[in-house]
């Protein structure tokens, strides 16, 4: 069993600091596993999990599944006080998990038909499972397929928008909930506490725009920074105004905000009871571009070489593992080992090959093994059936990811 609390610690402090050890050692220990070949380090994830807490102040963290997809490793991480509860993805991803754990907040909302009448006859999973609604027609589409007086009490948290609408900059952050203002949000709290079938018990609001972008990279960074500085000066009081009209209306179990790369202003937020992060717990290189905090990288996938097209280009079969958003060089996976390897414009990160080039290249061979960084850290699970777990100079474990369980939710 993982174990971050009381498990050994083998590598030396911050190990991962020293690039030309970190990975030589990974392609050693797992030279013996056919590419591609992926690892979670122990102590990296126990850092990054430990990291996250002292970050977030001292409220709970709930832990975004969709950044992990492996059981084990959120299994370990919720055993850690001051870990709570788990973001789910998708509603049947939900049911799932709450087979064995019972506080699971889906983080968008639902049409499933299937699930819902599944959570609807289900006491227990509809007591474990909160779906989040930011419309009345999420309420109407949930009676459409169980009706009230034949279900079990369905629990619902309310999505409201984070993001920061700039007079000069337009809309920042990302397309979520219509609801806004205090007004927009008490108005549909309304609804639900009148509406039979329903009970309301929480709020999510998640700033994107702060939690999900980098400051400290880049010629754009001083104005994120400023576009920053004035959208949590907002928020805070935008989402304190929610609150207290929403406390006004129906007792919250919780109400919820940030990501991995705002904890430190999530965490100071009065009106915040927990936050939200999962990414931060594997490392993806996304975050390397934030100047508060760095993440281990507790995780990373290797594939080999298999071509060798001129002198100073080495072919590897794979490597298209895409983080979500934009397409753009900061959702592709970064070779990192060997040093001094960037994938070219015109092809990029492939489905089935990816050229690299660099000076690294010349002393590559066919077979030799390259690392690669993910860009956020869910996308991976979606590509292997297992995480090879590293303690030291050793493979001492296989943790299935959702795939390996035979499972694919979105």
């Amino acid at each position: 069993m993982l174990d971050l609390i009381d498990g050994p610690t083998t590598a030396s402090p911050r190990a991962w600091e020293d690039p030309a050890r970190w990975w030589p050692r990974l392609s050693e220990v797992t030279a013996h596993l056919p590419a591609p070949v992926a690892v979670i380090d122990v102590d990296a994830l126990r850092h990054n999990a430990m990291d996250l807490l002292v970050r977030a102040g001292g409220i709970p963290i709930r832990v975004a599944s969709k950044s992990v997809r492996v059981r084990a490793v959120l299994d370990a991480v919720l055993r850690i006080p001051g870990y709570r509860g788990i973001l789910a993805f998708t509603l049947d991803e939900a049911l799932w998990l709450a087979e064995t754990h019972d506080d699971i907040v889906v983080g968008y909302p639902s049409v499933d038909r299937d699930a819902i009448v599944r959570l609807a006859q289900d006491e227990l999973a509809a007591s474990r499972v909160t779906l989040m609604v930011d419309d009345p027609a999420h309420l109407d589409f949930i009676d459409a397929v169980a009706a009230p007086h034949a279900r079990a009490e369905i629990r619902v948290a309310i999505d409201a928008d984070a993001s920061w609408r700039s007079a000069a900059l337009g809309h920042i952050g990302v397309r979520r909930s219509p609801l806004f203002t205090a007004d927009d949000v008490a108005r549909f709290a309304r609804t639900i506490v009148q509406r039979d079938g329903f009970r309301l018990v929480g709020l999510q609001m998640y700033e994107a725009q702060i939690a999900g972008q980098g400051d400290d990279a880049g010629p754009d960074a001083p104005v994120i920074r400023f576009a920053q500085a004035r959208s949590r000066e907002e928020l805070r009081h935008r989402r304190a105004a929610i609150a207290t009209a929403l406390l006004d209306i129906a007792p919250l179990e919780f109400l919820n905000g940030g990501g991995t790369g705002s904890l430190e202003f999530t965490g100071s937020d009065e009106s915040v009871t927990e936050a939200t992060a999962g990414s931060g717990l594997l490392g993806g290189h996304l975050f390397d571009g934030y100047r508060s905090f760095q993440p281990a990288p507790a995780s990373a996938f290797a594939f080999d070489v298999v071509r060798r097209p001129t002198a100073d280009i080495v072919t590897v079969l794979g490597g298209g593992w895409i983080a979500s958003g934009p397409a753009v060089a900061s959702r592709q996976p970064r070779p990192v080992w060997p040093s001094g390897l960037h994938t070219m414009p015109r092809e990029a990160a492939g489905e089935v090959q990816t050229p690299l080039q660099g000076r690294a290249a010349a002393a590559l061979g066919i077979g030799d093994r390259v690392w690669f960084r993910h860009a956020k850290s869910g996308e991976p699970a979606e590509r292997i059936d297992a995480y090879h777990l590293v303690s030291g100079d050793a493979v001492i474990d296989e943790l299935r990811t959702y795939r390996g369980e035979g499972k694919a939710f979105l």
